[in-house]
């Protein structure tokens, strides 16, 4: 099928004419010939112009070349027949909080330990290197939630922001609820069987509007899968005193019941071990999906217009060199 991408362009085509009728002519300023035979002169001329065959006017080239530059610059284009290409992977939201309990250091990895904030780095870095196909998009929430990244394949930008994260940033408290209700927001859109959200806690809900089981609930009517992941341990002790006692206090009851309304799973992770089991659980759960989006293949002709437009107008100073040119051997003979 042919179509023009933009045909708006084709409304231009009586511009040179229309400036040629609306612009007042140029007035030139100099000395006047007088010559006693003008009148004759110039009935010769319209005589000789008449003569001329309608294909050597270069009015006709100007034109032609003006309809090919409007005709390129509204993309012609050829559209093929529509083609279903089967593609893999999923659109997958990661919430990571960031509130400040995140800097309590109960984690252990390889025998060292960390804070929560370094291990759900680590973490999230090895996890988006195995999604390979997939969009990813972060959500950064403590006291309010923010849409760090859309879903995008640009999987290092999605490192990076997770890399310059830091505790606080988002307030000092937890909002569950508003960071799922986000979530819904950025989803509900989406095809249903990609509708996937992992979301990283290392506390309980304790401020925000939407209260987290109403937020599943909406996010079940939308068909959005919630993977709630629980970080540090379960009795953590006050090593911190800038740490109050109860944002420690890990949920797990509650990040249970948000998986199992959105029939999603609930993880505790607190070293390695943990870690490489939900890496592995993970990925056997939600694999790249196989899905199918329809391709139509489009060739863009602009060139060919293009390329005449160019030919004929070096034809033009070609013939305008040539006439130079032979006028001026004329005048020579003359002389």
């Amino acid at each position: 099928m042919f179509e023009f991408a933009w045909p708006w362009f084709l409304l231009l085509l009586p511009l040179p004419w229309l400036v040629r009728i609306l612009a007042p002519p140029v007035r030139q300023h100099g000395t006047e010939l007088h010559v006693p035979f003008y009148n004759e002169l110039k009935v010769l001329q319209r005589i000789q112009r008449k003569a001329q065959p309608y294909w050597r006017s270069q009015a006709l080239i100007y034109s032609l070349i003006w309809l090919l530059l409007l005709t390129a610059s509204a993309r012609p284009q050829l559209h093929g027949s529509l083609e279903e290409r089967p593609q893999t992977g999923r659109d997958l939201l990661i919430a990571m909080d960031v509130s400040n309990s995140m800097l309590y250091s109960d984690m252990t990895l390889e025998g060292s330990s960390l804070s929560r904030i370094n291990f759900v780095k680590y973490w999230l870095d090895n996890f988006i290197a195995q999604r390979h196909g997939d969009r990813l998009g972060l959500i950064l929430f403590g006291s309010q939630a923010y849409l760090q990244a859309p879903l995008t394949y640009d999987h290092h930008s999605i490192k990076t922001w997770i890399a310059d994260a830091q505790p606080g940033i988002a307030g000092e408290t937890t909002s569950i609820g508003d960071a799922i209700g986000l979530a819904i927001k950025r989803l509900r859109e989406r095809p249903a069987q990609q509708r996937v959200l992992l979301l990283v806690t290392d506390g309980a809900n304790n401020s925000g509007v939407m209260s987290p089981v109403a937020a599943a609930q909406l996010a079940a009517r939308y068909q959005i899968k919630i993977y709630t992941i629980g970080i540090g341990s379960r009795q953590a002790s006050l090593l911190h005193e800038m740490i109050d006692t109860s944002s420690l206090e890990l949920d797990e009851q509650g990040l249970t019941e948000i998986a199992q309304i959105t029939n999603g799973q609930y993880f505790h992770v607190t070293n390695s071990h943990d870690f490489t089991q939900l890496l592995n659980t993970l990925n056997q759960l939600e694999p790249g999906a196989d899905y199918q989006t329809p391709k139509r293949k489009v060739n863009e002709l602009y060139s060919w217009p293009l390329a005449a437009a160019l030919l004929l107008s070096m034809l033009l100073v070609a013939l305008r060199v040539y006439r130079a040119q032979r006028q001026k051997r004329l005048a020579q003979e003359a002389h």
